[in-house]
């Protein structure tokens, strides 16, 4: 029973088996595999944002040298150095204002189509001021678009950023910087010294120049929208003012520095010329949504594999466990006692061989048992006859006896009754050599016997039948009955009187139909050891033999579960002997002999 509580069928083990022998490496593998493509997807989307940026860089570095190179033509022009240090009032400095200086500045800013202020801070104040003037708050480069402007230096050299400008080194001294309204407007200025070279002894600062361009003309590139999705940028400077930004609304300008770091990645290239950091920030949850769309297509496949991984296991594993449980079946057939199933396998492979195999087994088996159980049975036959044609003798010497007396006293009628039922007796017992009979021909044959005792004892013996007439239909062994009767007729007298009741009847049980056979006496009764010991191997040979006999033929015939039961009480006196057989006709109950049964056994 515990083997069978835990009893895991083989097929789920074999299932089991091969689901994990491909489940488990076919995991690893689209674990593996999800891991190398996700970190290939995020390192090429990350390699194209730095691309990217790369690209806004080099945008913004050539529009710085853009920028550069219009303060490159001011301040490498020696005529223009040489004509604003000699300028004199009067002609002299109107002339080098509109032949040389203005020309220059607007050749300078007609070389480009950006929208910037020229402002020119000179040195020598013999020079007329040339400017436009704005109304308080109103940006004059939006409005003017391009334009220059010629100041005295005088104007900022009380300014913090002039004052602090640094030392001339030439050609490389210049600086990006917010002055004047530059803040208030969205500029931002180039400054630069004006130098004069035509000096041995060293350069002279003849002037400032001032070129101020938009933010956003020169971070136009600066656009968060050639990100992916959610990100943002913004220029910063080294003292982390933010320049210039681009991106969501809720995160630009000033906010946008505190965004949260765990859920972007930051992204920071410095723009040298300018001095200022540009910075992107890239949302993670976007930035992976190429490697999780990589992860639900890789768990997609593999759940796919899984799937038809399962399906293929359970058609090999039906198929195995198809062909195992038709062996399975065999064996337990075997198991309880039948050997007549055979199994078929196409092909050649072993379950064919082992079907073939269990096949021979069966028959084999099923031939022995044949021949075991009719070789009892013909013994049991022969000890039936030996012990027939022991008592028989007796009988035959007893009965003539009373014959023999009766003709001498001339009692010619019970003379003539007790030849008639002796040769009934004797033809019914022979029965042409058949074990089954009709269960009415066995009634007649007790009766037959029970009519010869009766001229023995006379009234001293009474009789009463309960014989139910359905039971005549069947078929049964012969001589159940008779050796019951003798018994009682020969051990069981109390006093000089026996009454006998013999009777059978129909039982309808779960098993199915069966059939009861009583004999009854009235006599001493038989202690329960001598019960017991009628039932015993090691009971004396000759005490009970015939009992035995009748108990042991029915279960060879019929089954374990059927045979003899003696119900006895010395003290009350009386035995009551029950013989139950299953109910059949038919072919079931034709009554061969066993020489029949084996040319049966034979010809199958």
């Amino acid at each position: 029973m515990d083997r069978k509580k835990n009893y895991i069928p083989f097929g789920i083990k074999l299932f089991a088996s091969y689901m994990l022998l491909t489940i488990v490496p076919l995991a690893i593998l689209g674990y593996v595999a999800n891991m190398v493509l996700s970190e290939s997807v995020r390192s090429q989307t990350e390699s194209s944002l730095r691309g990217t940026l790369r690209q806004m860089e080099d945008n913004i570095q050539y529009k710085v040298g853009d920028t550069k190179r219009l303060s490159d033509a001011l301040y490498y022009d020696t005529t223009l150095a040489r004509s604003i240090r000699h300028a004199e009032a009067g002609w002299v400095s109107y002339e080098a204002t509109k032949k040389v200086l203005m020309p220059k500045f607007w050749a300078t800013l007609d070389s480009t189509n950006r929208k910037m202020r020229l402002s020119v801070y000179l040195k020598n104040e013999s020079i007329s001021e040339v400017y436009y003037t704005a109304d308080p708050g109103t940006d004059i480069v939006a409005v003017k678009n391009r334009f220059f402007e010629m100041l005295h230096l005088s104007r900022i050299e009380n300014e913090s950023w002039y004052r602090m400008f640094p030392e001339e080194k030439y050609g490389s001294t210049l600086v990006w910087m917010q002055v004047g309204d530059d803040a208030e407007h969205g500029r931002i200025s180039l400054l630069r010294r004006l130098v004069d070279t035509s000096q041995a002894t060293g350069l002279r600062d003849v002037g400032m120049i001032r070129i101020s361009v938009f933010l956003s003309d020169l971070f136009e590139s600066v656009d968060a929208s050639k990100l992916i999705r959610g990100s943002a940028l913004q220029i910063e400077a080294m003292d982390k003012q933010i320049m210039f930004a681009s991106g969501p609304r809720e995160e630009a300008p000033a906010n946008w520095k505190g965004m949260p770091v765990d859920r972007h990645l930051i992204i920071q290239d410095h723009l040298p010329d300018l001095g200022y950091n540009l910075v992107a920030a890239i949302p993670i949850d976007v930035l992976e949504s190429g490697s999780r769309k990589i992860t639900w297509i890789t768990m997609l496949v593999c759940v796919l594999s899984a799937i038809v991984i399962a399906a293929v296991a359970l058609t090999v594993t039906r198929a195995f466990m198809k062909r195992i449980n038709k062996i399975i079946h065999i064996l337990q057939a075997f198991s309880q006692g039948s050997y007549s199933k055979r199994i078929r396998y196409r092909g050649q492979d072993e379950f064919a061989q082992i079907a073939d195999s269990l096949n021979a087994l069966g028959a084999r088996t099923d031939n022995l048992i044949q021949e075991v159980y009719l070789t009892n049975l013909r013994k049991k036959e022969a000890e039936l006859e030996s012990l027939q044609a022991q008592i028989n003798p007796h009988f035959l010497y007893n009965t003539l006896s009373s014959i023999s007396r009766l003709a001498k006293f001339g009692e010619v009628e019970k003379q003539h009754r007790m030849i008639m039922n002796l040769a009934k007796f004797y033809r019914m017992s022979l029965n042409e050599g058949k074990t089954i009979i009709p269960a009415g021909n066995e009634l007649e044959q007790i009766q037959a016997y029970l009519a010869i005792q009766q001229v023995k004892y006379g009234d001293r013996v009474s009789v009463t039948y309960e014989w139910d007439a359905e039971v005549n239909r069947f078929m049964m062994t012969k001589l159940l009955l008779q050796p019951f009767v003798e018994n009682a007729l020969e051990h069981a007298w109390k006093g000089d009187r026996i009454e006998l009741a013999i009777g059978a009847k129909l039982l309808r049980e779960d098993s199915g139909l069966c059939l009861e056979f009583w004999v009854r006496d009235d006599g001493i009764g038989m202690p329960r050891e001598r019960v017991e010991e009628l039932f015993s191997d090691r009971q004396p040979v000759r005490r009970g033999y015939g009992i035995r006999n009748v108990h042991e033929r029915i279960q060879l015939y019929y089954g374990a579960p059927y045979g003899v039961r003696i119900e006895s009480d010395p003290a009350c006196g009386g035995t009551l002997v029950r013989i139950r057989i299953p109910a059949r006709r038919g072919m079931e109950g034709a009554s061969a002999s066993v020489d029949e049964l084996l040319e049966g056994q034979a010809g199958g």
